[in-house]
Parts: C-alpha cells; structure tokens; sequence
C-alpha cells in the first residue's frame, strides 16, 4: 500500500512538475506558427525523457549513485569538467527563465513591471530551500503545478479536429518558413529533454533512499508520469493551434500574448487560471533547477550534499544554489525578455545534451555499477537513437537560431 501511495503521488508530481517556462512558451510557439504540425517534437522528446528518467532512477536505485557521482567516478574529475560547465552554464539560462516566468505571472497579476519581481523570487525560492526538506520542495511545488491541468480542460473544450491532431504526431516537412519549423523543433526537444530533468531525479532517488526495491515503482513513476506530462504540453500546443490563428496571430513574440491561450476559453477565470500556472509551474522549477545545479557541483566534487540536511551541514552545497539563484536573477532584473531567453536556453539546453547522455549510457553498461539490471538491447537502441538525434540538434541549432529564432 505504501509503494501503491508513492507511485501515485510520485505520478502526480510528474504531471504537475512537467510544463514550465520552456516547455510552455516552445508549445505556444509552435501551435500558433505550425498549428498541430508540431506535436511530433513533444511526442519524441517525451519518450526520450521516459526512457533517461526510468534509466536514472535505475542507476540509482541499483548503485546507489547520481548520475553526476557516477560520471565522476567512472571517468575522472578532468573528463567530468566538460559535462560540469554544460550544465552549469544551461541551468543558470534556464533558472533565469524559469524566475522570469513567476516574474511575468506576478507582473500580469500586480501590473508592476516583471523585472522589479526578480529578486524578491529568487529570495523567496532561497527561502524555501534554505528551511523545506526535499519531500515538500520536491511534492508540494510540484502538486501545486497540477493547476496547469487547465489546459487539458481548455484542449478539450475548445474541439479541435482530432484527425489532424493525430497526423501532427507523425514528422512531416514544414510547409511553410522551414528555419523557423526546424528552430522551432529544436527548442520544443530541448524544453522536453533538458539534462537537469533526469539529473535531478537521479539526485531525488538517492535523497529517497531508493534501492532495488523500488524499481517496479520507478518504472511507473517515469512511464506513467513523464507521459501524463507530456500530455499537458500537448494540450498547449492544441491550444495555442486553434486560438492563435483565429485571432490572426502565427508567432507569439511577446508573453503579453501568452494568456489568450486559456483568456479564449474561460474569459476571466482563464486569465486567473493562466497566472497561477505560470506561477506555480516556473516556481516549482525554480526550485528544482536551484537545486540541481547545488546537485551537480557538490556531487561531482565529493561535497557533503542533500535537502534533508541542515545547511551548516553542507555550506558548500547551500552556496550554489544560494548563489545560483542570485546570478540569475540578474538578467530578468536588468530588463532581459523572459521569452526570448527561454526559447534560446531551450535550444543550448539540446546543445549540451550529448555531454550528459553519452557517458550515461556507458554507465548503465557497465556491470560494475549496474550488475544484471543494465540496460538491455532495446534501451540501449533507445538510448543510442537519443544520443544521435542530440548530436544531430547541437549541430543545427545554433545555426537555426541565427536562420530561424525569434
């Protein structure tokens, strides 16, 4: 019964955890410039988050290590710097996107311009994680975030034609502007796979205490929740698809614009809806994102690390994240759009995906770390198939969003 509540709960976490600023803003993106054309992208990058999430919680449950421990210890502190400054440099992109969508809630709530809101969020989000466990950080943000299941609701009502929703599911050429489709693609996979995702919920499963006991659970937890997540970002993106063009609009370059997702189908109560989405959503990866990056560092350099212990007990994991949020805070504070960074750190976020996945996947081959529970051949295919299509998006990003970013 106790593993049965875990699953539950830790499948509701997935769900309400899933869409933030990223993968938010990429499927609005997408649904009022393409329409349903672009569903195929949400689809592939959450099966590809569903295999790397049920992989690192394997890893852990049958190690006992991080991904991050695990890549240090496997090839050495010289070769983990290469991953280490990737990831960094992204999160902190990433991070200031994600206050930047709190920001942008409260500014649409209060009428105070967004950049005025930067520091108190980041103050806040150190606050919580300065005196919350990682049980409350990790379940009540995410819980809160099941708000955003107001778009599944709006998905529904708004009737969109099904026929052509499923043809989105299977890639197709764009026809028309093709830098911006394929710049547009790239972001929407790099907002679903994003490294500090599974990372993080490596880091989560060692905080657990999972061993292999729990890989039943896990299995769920990462089939089951990644996919109901995946499914709200579908939502947006149907949303986006039948609202935005209705009202003329084909590219959404301003976040003034992003409520009428909701605002079309619930007038006020949407807008309402809208801003605590939003809100809860981007506070919830503040925190995980924050945390993430004091993660990586301190596993990676042998630091004392974890949410559970007091900070006099880790100082140097406390002053990551404590100086993580700080930093990027800056941006959003000195008047950066939070939209146009947020698509842009979704595709770097795609650009450094190799860094991360690769030596992941010689880990979970490698017996002594996983003994009988490595990966099989169809995961290692999987696996394979991810590694070459994020080669594939570090090469043509950058490129795209010179050609196609807005």
């Amino acid at each position: 019964m106790k593993k049965l509540l875990e699953i539950c709960l830790g499948v509701a976490t997935g769900v309400g955890g899933f869409l933030e600023m990223g993968s938010l803003s990429t499927a609005v993106q997408g649904g009022a410039a393409f329409r349903f054309q672009l569903g195929w992208p949400i689809l592939v990058g959450t099966l590809c988050l569903v295999f790397l999430t049920e992989m690192a919680g394997r890893f852990a449950a049958v190690s006992g290590h991080t991904i991050a421990d695990g890549i240090r210890d496997r090839f050495g502190v010289k070769f983990f710097l290469l991953p280490l400054i990737a990831v960094v440099v992204v999160n902190a992109l990433v991070l200031s996107a994600e206050i930047g969508g709190v920001s942008v809630a409260l500014e649409m709530a209060t009428g105070l311009k967004h950049a005025w809101w930067a520091f108190p969020v980041a103050l806040l989000a150190w606050f919580v994680l300065w005196r919350s466990t990682f049980g409350v950080i990790e379940k009540g943000a995410s819980l809160l975030g099941l708000v955003t299941l107001s778009f599944v609701a709006a998905a529904i009502v708004l009737k969109p034609d099904w026929q052509q929703v499923a043809r989105g599911l299977v890639p197709s050429m764009p026809h028309h502007d093709p830098a911006n489709y394929w710049f547009t693609v790239v972001s929407i996979l790099g907002a679903s796979i994003t490294p500090s995702l599974y990372l993080f919920y490596s880091s989560g499963a060692v905080e657990d205490h999972w061993d292999r006991g729990y890989l039943g659970a896990n299995r769920a937890i990462a089939g089951l929740g990644m996919a109901f997540g995946g499914g709200i970002s579908l939502a947006v993106l149907i949303a986006a698809a039948v609202v935005f063009p209705a009202h003329g609009i084909t590219r959404v370059d301003d976040y003034r614009q992003l409520p009428l997702t909701l605002v079309a189908v619930f007038g006020f109560w949407g807008f309402v809806l809208f801003v605590a989405s939003l809100a809860f959503a981007c506070f919830g990866a503040t925190l995980e994102i924050a945390l993430e990056q004091a993660y990586f560092i301190a596993q990676g350099f042998g630091w004392n690390w974890g949410k559970n212990r007091k900070p006099r007990e880790e100082p140097g994991f406390s002053l990551v994240y404590t100086c993580a949020l700080a930093i990027s805070a800056v941006p959003i504070a000195a008047g950066v759009d939070p939209l146009k960074l947020t698509v842009f750190s979704m595709a770097l976020s795609a650009i450094s995906l190799p860094l991360t996945v690769v030596p992941f996947l010689v880990l979970m081959n490698d017996e002594s770390y996983m003994g009988r529970h490595g990966n099989g051949a169809f995961s290692n295919v999987v696996v394979t198939a991810i590694v070459a299509l994020s080669f594939v998006l570090a090469i043509v990003s950058l490129p795209l969003q010179i050609a196609g970013g807005t």
